[in-house]
């Protein structure tokens, strides 16, 4: 009897690197991030909360796994 592939799920969830639009500065960000997400050098807001996945207003560099 042959074992069947059982898929491992991967989570919907990540930290995010994300690059300020205006500085450059980069920033990690929770994909389902509940609060506001500032810049650390301009306190330009990077991500904002939507009640679900979080809206970037940076550019995403990589997902952190």
């Amino acid at each position: 009897m042959k074992k069947e592939r059982i898929s491992i799920p991967r989570p919907q969830t990540a930290f995010i690197l994300v690059q300020c639009p205006n500085c450059g500065n980069e920033v990690t960000v929770f994909s389902t991030s509940t609060a506001k997400v500032k810049c650390n050098v301009c306190d330009a807001i990077i991500a904002e909360n939507t009640g679900g996945k979080a809206k970037i207003n940076g550019t995403v560099l990589r997902r952190l796994d």
